[in-house]
């Protein structure tokens, strides 16, 4: 049974030698029988892969079999609930929203309503009536040290660089967010020309390695940074700390796809790797950060500053809200990453095994800024998984002000989660510098399936949010959302993440549940203060 294959093959290859001299028609069988042969002879003689060597040309089948399983398990074997990283009824909805048609769901929900975890929202008798028509909610991004406030939209773009996504991919989204009124965030990869071309609002990160506003070195270049910060797209500009799909760990641009095009974007050297530090070297401790904070937004004219992070030492952003307090200085918004992962490739530990994920993130940040006072200069943003108008409804409940979605809207762009996005080989043209796949992409189509996932995404929210009896997405808060912690017991979310009163964590009597991070936290440093009383005292020994 081992050699089946190859025993055919000999076998084969014997008969049609001897019979082709009377049906010559049989010579074609050996453009089937002499590669099968080759290969079967290769297996026995290679030692990479037993299975092949013991199993020749029939192993084969196993990588095949394993090629064809997440196609074969996505498109037949799946149910509507249970796909990762997204299932296919939220692919679903977002494909409907895209292409403008039907969106209902008939015969009731998909969803296990007694498991451990559901959650809904409370709806109101004195429900209200949302008109389609009416304009969707803004929100003011600036604090009393912004000259340039931006009204953003509750439903954005998050980041992603181009170089990650295609030129037209980058084209169609910024497309969709001139078409829909809201912004776009370049990522990390600075701001290309393809951001730039349909003149839709941007939010420019700015990630470890300083794309865009560097020097040869790698360093912050301020003049840099002025050139592009104060073109008349860049609404809002986001320091980079850490991401949700690799937070702690930095990025490296691989040589080969360092191109002429991208390296004058990036001002890197073309051809060459580039590797993103960990951390940042503008600053190193928090007083440190916020005076850079200050500094971009001297440079760029006044426009909200903010930065992006995924939650990991809880007592580090408490030294960042002690460092806000300390020199006055406020970040405009503060980007919340979840530790789930996001459309960055990284390390399976990293996606599945660091970071805090998005809810508790999301709770633990609004609850600190309430108990530092700094909640009503800061607006919060939360990214991750964000594809339906309760997933909005959700996060604004629990103090975002804001949503951001990257995965949602690589699906309205028509992404088949094919999960090649780290090969160049995407299918959709979307993660993929390949010409031959992205050309492949019409941008005028699939910008307006952007535009439209957005307003029917939106749209959802609102409806939502009026049928708990409300106006607006301010009036949300913890007590409209409920969960079920086992099969008898249901909670409010505010029972579950309880309510700080505003300043709490300025005084020495911090809650219970916060007094350690308070306790560790200093403005002179990102490390907590007993690691570094044992650090010093450690080093004491040492000499």
């Amino acid at each position: 049974m081992r050699l089946v294959f190859i025993t055919f093959a000999i076998l084969s290859l014997l008969c049609v030698l001897s019979l082709a001299y009377f049906w010559p028609a049989l010579y074609w069988l050996l453009l089937l029988l002499v590669p099968m042969l080759i290969i079967g002879i290769a297996d026995m003689l290679q030692k990479k892969h037993t299975l092949l060597r013991n199993f020749p040309v029939f192993g084969h089948l196993r990588w095949f079999m394993e090629y064809l399983r997440p196609f074969l398990r996505q498109y037949f074997f799946e149910s509507d609930t249970d796909g990762t990283p997204i299932n296919r009824m939220f692919r679903n909805v977002i494909y409907q929203r895209a292409k403008g048609s039907n969106d209902s769901s008939p015969y009731g929900t998909k969803l296990d309503t007694q498991r451990v975890g559901y959650e809904w929202i409370g709806h109101s008798i004195a429900a209200l009536h949302y008109e389609p028509h009416q304009p969707a909610a803004r929100v003011r991004v600036g604090g009393p040290q912004c000259t340039q406030p931006y009204q953003a939209s509750i439903f954005n773009i998050s980041a992603m660089s181009f170089g990650a996504l295609s030129d037209n991919a980058i084209r169609a989204l910024n497309k969709g967010a001139v078409k829909g009124g809201f912004y776009h965030n370049t990522g990390e990869g600075s701001v290309s020309d393809y951001h730039l071309q349909f003149g839709g609002d941007l939010v420019w990160q700015i990630g470890t390695g300083y794309f865009g506003c560097r020097n040869s070195q790698g360093q912050f270049d301020a003049e840099a940074f002025h050139k592009v910060a104060i073109l008349p797209s860049i609404k809002m500009i986001e320091i980079k700390l850490s991401q949700g799909a690799k937070p702690g760990h930095g990025g490296i641009l691989p040589a080969e796809k360092n191109s002429s095009e991208i390296a004058r974007i990036r001002l890197v050297e073309p051809g060459t790797k580039v590797e993103s530090p960990p951390g940042h070297s503008a600053f190193t401790t928090p007083v440190e950060m916020m005076q850079f904070i200050q500094q971009l937004r001297q440079l760029s004219g006044g426009k909200p500053i903010g930065f992006k992070l995924a939650i990991g030492r809880t007592s580090e952003f408490v030294a960042l809200c002690k460092a806000m307090v300390r020199t006055g200085i406020y970040a405009d918004f503060i980007t919340v990453d979840g530790g789930e992962g996001g459309t960055g490739a990284a390390p399976l530990e990293y996606s599945n095994s660091v970071g805090m994920p998005l809810r508790e993130a999301l709770a633990f940040v609004c609850d600190v800024l309430v108990g530092f006072d700094l909640k009503q200069h800061i607006r919060v943003i939360a990214s991750g998984k964000v594809f339906t108008g309760f997933h909005i409804v959700k996060n604004l409940a629990l103090g975002a002000d804001i949503c951001n979605s990257a995965r949602g809207m690589m699906v309205a762009l028509g992404c088949v989660q094919s999960l090649v996005c780290n090969t160049n080989k995407c299918p959709t043209g979307i993660a993929t510098q390949n010409p031959a796949l992205s050309s492949g992409l019409d941008v005028d189509d699939k910008g307006s399936r952007v535009a439209r996932f957005h307003q029917g995404t939106v749209k959802a929210a609102m409806e939502i949010i009026a049928s708990a009896g409300l106006r607006h997405t301010s009036e949300l808060n913890r007590s409209h959302i409920f969960r079920r912690i086992s099969e008898t017991e249901v909670r409010r979310f505010d029972e579950i993440y309880s309510n700080l009163l505003p300043g709490c964590l300025l005084t020495d009597n911090a809650p219970a549940k916060f007094a350690q991070a308070v306790m560790e936290a200093s403005a002179d440093s990102f490390m907590p203060q007993h690691y570094l009383a044992e650090t010093e005292e450690g080093l004491k020994k040492v000499t």
